[in-house]
């Protein structure tokens, strides 16, 4: 029985996933055209790759249709409840850095911490009838990130494009979302909330709980972890 190793299936992650692996002698690589998410390991006996989208890996996971999953901290932490019950982090793999952080509009002088924020809610709400909009893609993450502060008044808006405009067009009075660099919400005309970002993410390697791990299996993943340098 083989090990299922589930790897974004596009972009930097992928490659940078390919990297990672290959510097610690297993050879992943794409097969066939792009569309086939189809994938070849060489290096290690045993282990089968499966090409995911990034957003779909931690359900794949959680569902045990693969062992193994390289995916964001964020994504796992946002679209898994109780996701500790359900995956093992078993090594953050240095790359995909990015953080999950809340940005108020750069006019608000006056607003520069999670209290701020918190008072204006208060008094916006007083002020419009209804509570200040968060735009966001991260709820589950964002709202329990809220709640530990003790900010109250607002609520949360789904963003399926661009977050950071959403500010500009009026449809939300702040936004939560991943940033790298902060280019764009400069360009934006926003500010990022003193105290810490929400979450910082990477690039992990995570382990199923519920994927049907036998002797066979389980002594596949030991050998694969001795040889990526992994002990945990």
């Amino acid at each position: 029985m083989s090990v299922k190793l589930g790897v974004p299936s596009k972009g930097r992650l992928m490659e940078k996933t390919f990297d990672w692996f290959g510097a610690r002698g297993v050879t992943l690589s794409r097969t066939g055209s792009e569309r086939e998410y189809s994938g070849a390991v060489e290096g290690i006996d045993g282990l089968e790759l499966v090409l995911l989208a990034a957003g779909e890996i931690p359900r794949e996971l959680a569902a045990g249709r693969i062992h193994l999953g390289v995916t964001g901290s964020d994504l796992v932490r946002e679209k898994l409840g109780d996701w500790q019950d359900k995956v093992l982090e078993l090594e953050p793999l240095g790359f995909g850095h990015a953080d999950l952080i809340i940005a108020v509009p750069k006019a608000w002088v006056d607003v520069t911490t999670l209290d701020d924020l918190d008072a204006v809610a208060a008094a916006f709400r007083a002020a419009h009838g209804f509570r200040l909009r968060i735009a966001t893609k991260y709820h589950r993450l964002v709202r329990d990130y809220l709640r530990e502060h003790g900010v109250a008044d607002y609520q949360l808006v789904d963003s399926q494009g661009a977050t950071e405009g959403t500010v500009k067009n009026e449809t939300a009075e702040a936004i939560a979302d991943i940033t790298s660099t902060g280019e764009t919400l400069r360009a934006n005309h926003l500010k990022v909330l003193a105290g810490g970002p929400v979450h910082r993410s990477q690039a992990t390697l995570f382990k199923s709980r519920s994927a049907p791990w036998t002797d066979e299996t389980r002594a596949l993943l030991a050998r694969l972890k001795a040889q990526l340098g992994i002990d945990r």
